[in-house]
């Protein structure tokens, strides 16, 4: 076993009191690590506070949308991984920093294997044996987790991840499963006069082309969307599961480094901090809409809709809807 350069013991969590405990009820030792302690806890718990609360109302809201399916089946927690031993469950939704989250919950159920995030690669993070998940476990088992873990996730602007989806997955050469398995379907269904090369090798989807295999009726009716651009509600469950903490794309850093503090990991473990250079940004993702009809606009956001109310994004300025 390696030896953790921090020092100190990542296998289990110190103390008695969960997660669950220290967010809904904060000790004084937590209250210290923050200064002026009062007024930034206080914020950070109205902020959070606020955000579940977005959701709650948007699925009471919604209801007849959101709750068209009342039980939840093993195969629906497929995503949400398990530390046992900091009493964690993370919703990981793709192109919301997920591999680096997955790096992090390695090295939270590791027992020492790992502890330094980066030093995972990135395909080892998306490994489904090296992470646990809650379809796993027996349905009392299930039910127990739900119940005392503390269940958190991170979202995004929908439209934006959904073109960060788009670029990585339709515009990278080296990625020939994605071209295979829907570039090729994308160009039959969506483009007239296809090239044969094109129909073989699917590698040149447009992204006007991608909208409007999205929104066609026979997508969604003959399988459920690639995880990579599927809705995070239908990803998570957020009116069926209620998640504790909603972290943001937008806030990434604050909202990581506020759950591995409530984790009682906070001050050896953080979030991995790096730009990235080619990142999906609000300019980028105006431009790939440009193109994108106002029909087309308003039928993908009715996709999306769901998102936008649940996790409070307002509807783009770029959009034009009908």
């Amino acid at each position: 076993m390696r030896r953790n350069p921090f020092g100190v013991d990542i296998c289990c969590r110190k103390g008695s009191r969960s997660p669950l405990q220290e967010l809904y009820n904060p000790t004084q030792r937590s209250l210290e690590r923050v200064s002026p302690p009062w007024l930034e806890l206080s914020n950070t718990a109205v902020l959070h506070q606020m955000r579940r609360d977005q959701v709650t109302d948007t699925c009471r809201a919604n209801s007849a949308m959101s709750r068209k399916r009342r039980v939840l089946t093993p195969n629906d927690l497929k995503h949400l991984v398990v530390d046992e031993d900091h009493e964690l469950i993370y919703c990981y939704v793709p192109k919301v920093a997920c591999t680096n989250w997955k790096r992090l919950m390695m090295v939270l159920t590791g027992r020492g294997k790992y502890s330094d995030p980066m030093e995972i690669p990135a395909n080892e993070a998306h490994v489904s044996a090296n992470l646990k998940t809650l379809n796993q476990y027996s349905i009392p088992e299930i039910n127990h987790r739900l119940k005392s873990y503390m269940k958190f996730l991170f979202v995004r602007e929908p439209f934006e991840r959904l073109v960060s989806a788009y670029r990585n997955k339709f515009t990278q050469k080296y990625n020939t499963s994605f071209h295979k398995r829907y570039g090729t379907k994308i160009i039959k269904r969506q483009r007239k006069n296809a090239t044969q090369e094109a129909l073989r090798k699917g590698d040149d989807v447009k992204f006007e082309e991608f909208v409007a295999y999205l929104i066609d009726p026979h997508t969604q009716r003959e399988e459920p969307f690639n995880e990579h651009w599927q809705t995070v509600y239908s990803l998570c469950h957020p009116c069926h599961i209620h998640y504790d903490l909603v972290g943001k794309y937008e806030t990434l850093e604050e909202d990581s480094n506020y759950v591995l503090q409530l984790a009682g990991v906070g001050s050896y473990l953080k979030f991995p901090t790096y730009a990235k250079s080619t990142r999906t940004t609000d300019e980028m993702t105006t431009e790939f809409f440009q193109n994108i009809s106002s029909e087309h606009q308003t039928q993908l956001y009715e996709v999306y809709k769901l998102d936008f109310l649940m996790f409070n994004y307002s509807v783009p300025s770029y959009l034009k809807l009908e």
